[in-house]
This record gives structure tokens, sequence and C-alpha cells, in this order.
């Protein structure tokens, strides 16, 4: 059974731990208080992004909890603002100015370009893409990798890559488990991260997932993040509410059966936030 200190090795050997802190839709204050209360209480893998507007505050937390650098596993996000190689470098150089740091251990390509956008959107990620590796060869990015990718776009963006994305951040829940993206990722040779792994309010009210936590001894939100655990997803809960925070993260002590798993995932569509990159407007698009 996976433990909290557990990780995931990713295909260029760095260690990514197997339960996250996430930041989304967490205001500076509360960003700052959250980040700091999870390292103290042993998390080790914190979650932002550029969009998110609180990287500086993070970064904060971080310094405030005292702990090593080298002992946290940070990870941020590039904006669909800053595409193409040159704004690309940049961007980087201001997530790490923003976080106070030297380097970040995962950076993602939020969203893909795709073609309603713009039909050279292929190039588009490409170019990007060459700005991560370059990014990455230069040490200021541990690993590299994407977010709210499907196969159309990773396809496209392996006939130009030098190296192979290492993650691919996706929309994870009970009600919305994206089953053929998780498994394409794993086959491409990336973890799967889950960002909302808690899906919304329709699916921590569910009855019939409160009937199922319920048997463990657990709250629904405790279900949803040991469900990703066990499909092999890594869980980015987010919670600025210490009791929760520390909740989230007590979840190793049970495991779902075989038959709870199937029921779970036989689940049909709920709390899907509605964002898919073929669809969503691109100013509405977050997580």
């Amino acid at each position: 059974m996976k433990t909290l200190n557990d990780f995931v090795t990713l295909s260029n050997g760095v260690k990514l731990p197997c339960l996250g802190y996430g930041t989304w839709q967490s205001p500076k204050a509360e960003a700052k208080e959250g980040v700091k209360e999870a390292i103290r209480l042993g998390y080790r893998h914190i979650d932002t992004a550029l969009v998110y507007g609180n990287e500086d505050a993070v970064g904060e937390g971080i310094r405030a909890s005292g702990i090593k650098r080298d002992e946290l596993f940070v990870t941020t996000k590039h904006w669909i603002t800053d595409r193409g190689y040159e704004k690309t470098i940049a961007a980087v150089e201001a997530s790490l100015r923003n976080l106070g740091l030297d380097y970040v251990d995962l950076y993602l390509i939020h969203w893909p370009c795709v073609e309603k956008v713009t039909p050279e959107w292929k190039e588009i990620n490409a170019a990007t893409w060459r700005g991560f590796e370059k990014m990455y060869r230069d040490g200021k990015l541990r690993a590299i990798g994407l977010s709210n990718f499907e196969k159309k776009h990773i396809d496209a963006l392996a006939e130009t890559a030098e190296i192979a994305p290492m993650v691919n951040q996706i929309e994870f829940h009970p009600g919305y488990t994206q089953t053929d993206n998780v498994e394409y990722s794993k086959k491409c040779g990336m973890a799967v991260e889950a960002w909302s792994p808690l899906g919304s309010g329709a699916v921590l009210k569910d009855e019939t997932l409160g009937a199922i936590a319920a048997k463990y001894g657990k709250s629904t939100a405790q279900l949803c993040i040991r469900f990703a655990l066990q499909c092999d997803v890594i869980p980015m809960p987010k919670s600025v509410t210490p009791a929760r925070i520390a909740q989230n993260m007590d979840v190793f002590d049970f495991e779902i059966t075989d038959e709870d798993m199937k029921a779970i995932a036989a689940m049909p569509e709920l709390g899907f936030s509605g964002y898919r990159p073929e669809e969503a407007p691109a100013d509405a698009l977050v997580g």
C-alpha cells in the first residue's frame, strides 16, 4: 500500500511524490498560509501556475515553511499568452522570479494550442516545447510535461519533440476519469496527474460515493483521493482549511476493494468542469 512518502519515477529519473497540494483558486494570502501548513503536515509536492496569480505567495509559503528546497517538489505552468519559443523562455524566468526559486521541479504547458485558435496550432505547440527543452537543458526545469493534452495534441507534439514529455496533468475524478487519455498518456511514457481530484460539489455530495466512503470510515473527498491513487494517478487536492488539508493526506490507511473501484469507475458523468481543449473558450480555461 502506498504511503505519503512514495513517489513515481519519471522517464528521466526524477522522483515525483504520489500526492500533491494544489493551489488553484487560492488567493495570495490563503495560498501562502495553505502551502506553509501543507508542508508542515508533510506534503512535499506543491502545484501552482502562472495564471493562478499566486506564484509569489506560494514561494513565500515555501520559504516560511523552513523546509530545505531540495526536499520539495514544485510545479508551475506556462500560460496560453506566452506561447512560442522566445516567450516561453521569458515565461520560465518570470515564474522563477515570482516563486523566488532557481529552478522548478516540473513545468507544464497548461493548455495546448488548438485548431480553432489558429491553423498553425501544431507549429505553435512545437515552438513552445522547444523553449521548454532549452530551459530543461539549462537546468531551470528538472522535468517538463503537459496539461490538458489529448491524443491528437500529444501525437502532434511528438512529431518534432527532441525530449518526450514526462507528465500529463488532466481533470480526473469519479464521474470524469478520461480513461482513454490516462491510458494513452501512460503508454507514451508520461505519469498522469489529477487536477480537481475531488470534482465539484456535485461529486462530494453524491450519495453513491458517500455510501462507499462510509464503508471505510472515510469522507467522500478521501475516497476520491484514494481512488486516484489506486488508478496510479497523482492527485493534487486543494484546500486552505488546515483540518481538510490534513484530512486529504489521511488516505494511506485503507484500500478500496476491486468491486468498489469498478463501481466508482463506472459512474456516469458527474462534476465535469466543462474544460476541454477543443471546446472551451480560451478565456475560460483554468485548471
